[in-house]
């Protein structure tokens, strides 16, 4: 047996029945100058049980595995007995760990207290990257954000003390950045409550994105369950140069499969050219897969990702990775459900948007397809930096752009911020001078945190209704996300492509082609950036930002004060009656594209994330009603008034009455916040009706006792009318594969009856059942 545990003094090899114990050499502890208490117990990497499981299951399916099948199925909690069969059955699983950030910790904190359980039962961590507002400058928005959330952050690090979770002070860097600095190695599958969890496919692992009640699971110690993905093959071929950059990759792939495509599977790179891509930028791709709905994306582990092991303290972990290569690549002959080939020696820069991150063009067309458009062509502001691309890569690479500017008299026309990924990268490019250059040319430095990227952003260049132009390095551009201005028109590229438009100011600049005009008058074209893949003096870790957790913290207490505002002890949800839903109201019909952005905002509601009947205020707010393509304005048919959609759903509550939300195609798109699943619930919500669900958010109103529901014919989405009535009925014979029947009672007194599918297993059942996932495991205890 081959078991690996990173520990506070070492990192541990104990092989078989002779104990052969590796350390963290002195000389990477001096070189590094790492404090040695940032590094907590990591989960076991057991390799030798990883072969044996996919040794049974290969056997048993008889046929070459994907690499994304080899970590998933190497973690089943059965691999003897479990049914497998891609795109169909659920698998039951035993992941290594799990990661919260600030934002989704505090619900999940919370349901596992409400379990009861004294100790977490696999390496967890909190990580505090999203509370943080983007006002004038690093030092002092992470002052302002320690007072502001001092009773958040206490409540997290005391928690996490109680219950042996590991804590990241705020500072210490965006959760994806810290996880591939610290956590994902190759054959690890970790879940992370954060949709952007897959950046951690960069270093080989298997990296899934879930809501807080999925992290609880893990937490307890319980088989966590996930629908077997199906497996969409991405073949690489020639390499990166140039301009073009590992964004690029991602950016194309996004307007190929769009922001469905992946849904239900994951995304697996292969072929010659990953070798051309840096182990930092393999994470930026699996990043963004989250916008092509992936359940997570994933890349053979290869010489980048081992040197990148080395560089971070982890090369024993590198070396006996090395020792098991072949579980850590795909076999050869394996099959692909769906197959996309990219030759990177033909792929052009890439710039996508706006509102939707899988419109994509090339750089070179976007000043057409803007003034055909009539998109905003100045760029107002150019941000880089957020989980996606902040490696000292992309800051070498934007450095490089920024200083061919300075040499030639010129600074950023738009304004211009730079989010260092954690403080590790912040005070490594400080060190090396990028962050200098950075600044020289117009650049503001923000703190180590999500910052704009997720709508922690005082922006004050623009009024709220104002048309203008960003362009960003982050991955998500929906309606408002980023400033809470509907009018923004946000453009996701590169950190250097970003570099460049921000110094021309305008959306109308290829670099490739391009020419800029010096201080002095003359024309010259920028040279393609070069930025090291990583530093040559290695990694500065900067400050100690780390936490560890007592050995036992059964004495400590975890306060809640029931006068907060911020943070509510939860109360359990009712369960189910044991009968049909009848008469139950359309709280709203939505129209178009419903992100979890619209159904529960970030932004300034990022500090209720605690207080559930609070963030309540802000459910689906920002979705279109159908009736009157108004925003959180509709109808209430008990009083015939008009109100915002979370008064309305109050009001139904308060008399009694159920309520539905009916909806279109990839309903709950974007992050994995369970507070989209949690508010309907808590407001009266007994079913979401669409014509198809963004998977993380399905399952989120799965565990919450809410029934996720969709269509068989599409086009029954136009019978429903918004003051119908709507009974769901076939509950007592609710089963998996049998469909249920919604009768709708119209307002003319006529009714119609059509067929509504789901996904529910046998175990999802016994949720709905008992009100929550959390109120079952309370049952089974």
């Amino acid at each position: 047996m081959a078991t690996y545990c990173l520990t506070a003094a070492r990192l541990q090899l104990v092989l078989g029945n002779g104990a052969r114990r590796l350390h963290i050499s002195a000389a990477y502890r001096a070189n590094a100058k790492v404090s040695m208490s940032r590094f907590e117990p990591t989960s076991f990497i057991n390799y030798e049980r990883l072969q044996s499981n996919i040794d049974i299951v290969r056997s048993r399916l008889n046929r070459p595995l994907t690499l994304s099948e080899k970590i998933v199925y190497g973690h089943l909690d059965d691999p003897k007995n479990q049914e497998i069969d891609r795109g169909r059955t659920y698998l039951r699983l035993r992941p290594d760990r799990v990661a919260m950030q600030d934002a989704t910790a505090q619900m999940a904190m919370l349901q596992f207290i409400s379990s009861g359980l004294p100790r977490v039962a696999v390496p967890s961590t909190i990580h505090c990257d999203h509370l943080i507002e983007a006002q004038t400058g690093g030092e002092k928005d992470l002052a302002r954000a320690k007072e502001i959330n001092e009773e958040v952050y206490n409540f997290l690090s005391s928690a996490g003390a109680k219950y042996g979770v590991g804590f990241w002070k705020p500072g210490s860097g965006i959760i994806h950045q810290i996880i591939l600095e610290n956590y994902a190695y190759p054959g690890v599958m970790l879940i992370g409550t954060d949709s952007h969890t897959p950046n951690g496919g960069g270093l080989g692992s298997i990296c899934i994105g879930v809501g807080g009640a999925d992290a609880v699971d893990v937490m307890a110690g319980i088989a966590w369950e996930l629908k077997c993905p199906k497996v969409i093959g991405v073949k690489l071929t020639g390499s990166l140069s140039g301009w073009t950059s590992p964004k690029d990759v991602i950016l194309k792939v996004a307007g190929i499969l769009t922001v469905k495509g992946g849904t239900g599977a994951i995304v697996e790179y292969h072929g010659p050219g990953v070798d051309s891509i840096s182990c930092t930028g393999m994470a930026t791709i699996c990043n963004m897969g989250a916008e092509i709905g992936a359940t997570t994306s994933v890349f053979p582990y290869n010489h980048r990702m081992k040197t990148y092991l080395e560089k971070t303290g982890r090369g024993d972990i590198a070396a006996v990775a090395d020792q098991y290569a072949d579980l850590l690549v795909p076999d050869e002959g394996c099959e692909y459900d769906e197959l996309i080939e990219l030759n990177l020696d033909e792929l052009k820069p890439h710039i996508n948007g706006p509102f939707t991150p899988d419109l994509a063009h090339p750089v070179s067309e976007i000043g057409a397809a803007a003034e055909k458009h009539g998109w905003p062509m100045e760029v107002k502001v150019g941000l880089i930096g957020s989980c996606t691309n902040s490696s000292y890569e992309d800051m070498g690479r934007a450095a490089s752009v920024a200083k061919q500017a300075l040499d030639k008299g010129l600074k950023c026309k738009a304004i211009f911020t730079v989010t260092p990924g954690s403080e590790q990268i912040r005070a490594t490019i400080e060190r090396d001078g990028y962050s200098k250059i950075l600044g020289d040319v117009g650049g503001v430095v923000l703190a180590n945190a999500c910052g704009p990227c997720i709508g922690q952003w005082d922006r004050q260049d623009v009024k709220k209704g104002d048309k203008n132009t960003i362009v960003t390095s982050f991955n998500r551009n929906f309606t408002a996300r980023n400033d809470a201005n509907p009018a923004t028109h946000c453009f996701v590229t590169s950190p250097e492509i970003v570099t460049a438009m921000a110094i021309a100011g305008t959306l109308n600049f290829d670099p490739e082609t391009d020419y800029l005009t010096a201080a002095n008058g003359e024309k010259f074209m920028l040279d393609p950036p070069y930025g090291d893949e990583l530093p040559a003096k290695d990694f500065d870790p900067g400050q100690d930002t780390y936490q560890h957790p007592p050995p036992d913290g059964s004495s400590l207490k975890v306060d809640v004060s029931p006068k907060s505002n911020r943070l509510q002890l939860l109360t359990p949800f009712d369960k189910w009656s044991g009968g049909d839903l009848e008469d139950m109201r359309i709280l709203i019909k939505v129209k178009g594209k419903c992100t979890t952005d619209h159904i529960s905002a970030a932004g300034p509601w990022l500090k209720f994330r605690g207080h559930l009947d609070n963030i309540s205020n802000n459910m689906l707010i920002g979705a279109v009603n159908s009736e009157n393509e108004a925003i959180n304005t509709l109808k209430n048919y008990l009083t015939g008034e008009y109100d915002g959609v979370p008064d309305v759903a109050r009001h139904y509550k308060a008399h009694g009455v159920s309520w539905v939300v009916v909806g279109d195609d990839n309903y709950g798109e974007g992050s994995s916040r369970e507070h989209a699943a949690l508010e309907p619930r808590h407001l009266g919500g007994r079913a979401i009706i669409v014509k198809s669900f963004a998977r993380i958010h399905e399952t989120n109103l799965k565990k919450q006792g809410v029934l996720p529901l969709t269509f068989d014919d599409p086009s029954d989405y136009d019978k429903i009318c918004p003051d119908d009535k709507i009974s769901i009925q076939g509950l007592k014979t609710f089963a998996p594969g049998k469909s249920v029947t919604a009768v709708l009672k119209h307002s003319d007194g006529s009714e119609e009856s059509i067929v509504l599918l789901h996904s529910f297993n046998e175990t999802q059942i016994e949720w709905f059942q008992a009100g929550s996932a959390l109120n079952r495991m309370k049952e089974l205890m």
